[in-house]
């Protein structure tokens, strides 16, 4: 866990930066989204659900997407040093490097299959975040699944929760393994053994992306400007084709539009285009060199939709209603808030 001195002390430091460093961008403001989702970090460490060895357990929409965009608004911003939750939620990735089975009992995970699927969600991050830590990667083979359906692929929640923890949510766990076997070192790559177990998750990246929802094909994308044999030219345009064609006329998504989907009768109605969808979608591009129309409408939609106030974009639970403002209502914010932030960097 984070000292508590070190969040009092770096929140007192971010209330005075951001009253003396005026906004960057001009049309957005990337000081306010950096505060918020520092907040969010705070929240989630002090948060009892999310206890695990080593600090917290780590998840997609808060965690993930935070030591994504972190770093680059740092850049954008002058910081010369990762923030205390940087660090902390790295530091817990290591500790538990050695674990290659489920008795360490992630609480709450600690029931089958959640153990198994807990495993296989944090071997993964630590392979995508630990960059070229040979210990988290051959943790990573350790976990890797060789039979039936999900063959190359890892275990991964599936819990019925949208977008990320559903039965096809494998493909997205490979999706962010891919990233994380392209950034290992050449030598490390090249090993007959490692060689042998690309072919498996590159196979199952291949065979499976078909029956995958939008959401899931676009991380197949943002994977395949890492590892380009995943795509071939043909289906890739396609995809951005019919990336594109789902655009909404004022620059977004709709987070159907990423599907498709599970019905879910007691999530918030999402009318319209939407923050975690355009962010997402928008960054994808980007990052897979996208050129056009298309991508300067989502990224002026964007710089038009972040809350003033705030600094976030908004989106809402795809599966049931939570407690306005509490931990589990703001988690596809804080997602929508980091992807956005990175479209908007790194364009």
């Amino acid at each position: 866990m984070i000292p508590l001195q070190a969040v009092r002390l770096s929140s007192i430091a971010a209330l005075l930066i951001a009253a003396s460093v005026p906004a960057l961008c001009g049309d957005w403001n990337p000081r306010l989204a950096a505060q918020y989702l520092d907040a969010r970090q705070k929240e989630w460490a002090e948060w009892k659900q999310a206890a695990a060895p080593g600090g917290t357990c780590f998840s997609c929409h808060t965690n993930m997407t935070y030591l994504l965009a972190r770093p680059a608004l740092r850049r954008a911003l002058g910081e010369t040093a990762p923030t205390p939750y940087e660090t902390g939620l790295l530091n817990g990735l290591r500790t538990r490097l050695a674990t290659r089975d489920t008795t360490a009992g992630y609480p709450p995970f600690k029931k089958e299959p959640l153990a198994t699927q807990a495993l296989g969600v944090d071997t993964i991050f630590a392979a995508l975040f630990l960059t070229g830590n040979e210990q988290a990667l051959d943790r990573l083979w350790a976990v890797q699944l060789h039979d039936g359906k999900t063959k190359g692929a890892w275990p991964w929640f599936q819990v019925a929760l949208d977008p990320w923890e559903m039965p096809e949510s494998p493909f997205y766990g490979a999706s962010l393994a891919a990233l994380a076997v392209a950034s290992a070192p050449a030598e490390y790559r090249a090993r007959q053994d490692v060689r042998e177990h690309v072919a498996e998750l590159s196979g199952y990246l291949r065979n499976e992306q078909a029956s995958q929802p939008m959401h899931n094909r676009l991380m197949l994308l943002w994977a395949s400007t890492a590892m380009p044999d995943l795509l071939p030219k043909a289906t890739r345009k396609s995809l951005i084709k019919e990336l594109a064609g789902l655009q909404q006329p004022d620059g977004g998504w709709t987070i159907a539009s990423l599907g498709p989907f599970k019905e879910h009768p007691d999530a918030p109605v999402s009318a319209g285009s939407n923050g975690y969808a355009t962010g997402f979608a928008a960054f994808v591009m980007v990052k897979a060199g996208v050129k056009g129309p298309a991508l300067t409408k989502a990224l002026q939609w964007l710089r038009t939709h972040q809350d003033a106030a705030t600094g976030t974009w908004e989106a809402t639970s795809m599966n049931k209603h939570f407690e306005p403002g509490g931990m589990q209502d703001q988690f596809m914010r804080d997602a929508a808030t980091s992807f956005a932030s990175l479209a908007l960097l790194l364009e």
